[in-house]
């Protein structure tokens, strides 16, 4: 297996979208796309799997809906009850709806804040972790293509000439 790379720049998403559907075509195997913001439909054209993180939202924020929902049960009712506004203070059920709010809260609570940590450690990116971004020119406008090569070096350069890249370099990737 090589240790080189070709890197492919472009400057247009949309040209790089049809770049990237070229390349697969063509067969090669493309290592990692940088693009300074999220190209619509650039997953399903580099052959990704869908993502599982919306499947943990759910099961996150089922877990806050219990946390609230035996926190209000133990503070309001078992441990503390309070006599607030009329209400009985001896059933959950009954006062459960002026707890939606606070289920609800907490719901969203934990889903948010357990995906971010969740996001942080799928995606390796931890503190004070150095940057693997290879050209900074991707953090602002440009679009970075990263193909393996493999003895095809010519081939290779002249379709992604011919599908609109602006530079094309060849990197010994760093092991």
């Amino acid at each position: 297996m090589s240790n080189k790379v070709v890197h492919a720049l472009y400057d247009d998403d949309d040209v790089l979208l049809s770049a990237v559907k070229n390349i697969r075509k063509e067969k090669y195997n493309i290592e990692e796309v940088y693009t300074p913001f999220p190209v619509h439909g650039l997953d399903k054209a580099m052959g990704l799997a869908e993502t599982r993180l919306a499947i943990m939202a759910f099961i996150y924020g089922c877990i806050g809906l219990i946390v609230a929902t035996v926190m209000m049960k133990y503070i309001m009712i078992d441990d503390w009850p309070q006599n607030i506004g009329g209400k009985p203070s001896f059933s959950y059920l009954e006062n459960m709806p002026s707890f939606v709010p606070i289920m609800f809260e907490l719901t969203v609570f934990f889903a948010a804040h357990l995906m971010v940590l969740t996001f942080y450690m799928r995606s390796k990116l931890w503190p004070f972790k150095k940057a693997e971004n290879p050209n900074p020119l991707t953090t602002d406008d440009k679009f970075l293509v990263e193909i393996e090569l493999q003895d095809n070096e010519k081939e290779l350069t002249s379709l992604l000439k011919k599908s609109g890249a602006i530079d094309i370099s060849i990197i010994e990737k760093p092991e």
